[in-house]
């Protein structure tokens, strides 16, 4: 059966499909497998960080008593970089 050129000229523009990595495939799992149903996104944990830093920095538990936004930032790069910004610059500040 003779390929159509339509169908030749549509494969030539689709781009190939994104090869991912054995460590990012793996993470990606271990999210779905691990996700829970009392987890918040990124909007909520950011809307709490500064409450969380203040306490980490007043040397208080904030894992225990934030869990849920300890939970996030175990799991988003995103998030826990801007705590960690956060919290090197209210060390700066004090």
């Amino acid at each position: 059966m003779k390929t159509h050129w339509f169908t030749k000229f549509i494969r030539r523009l689709r781009p190939e499909p994104p090869q991912l990595s054995a460590q990012l495939l793996k993470r990606m799992v271990r999210d779905i497998v691990t996700t829970s149903a009392d987890e918040i996104g990124c909007d909520d944990c950011f809307e709490q960080l500064d409450r969380f830093a203040e306490m980490v920095l007043a040397g208080q538990d904030a894992a225990a008593a934030m869990p849920l936004v300890q939970e996030h930032l175990e799991r988003c790069t995103d998030c826990r970089q801007e705590f960690e910004a956060l919290l090197a610059a209210l060390r700066a500040l004090a």
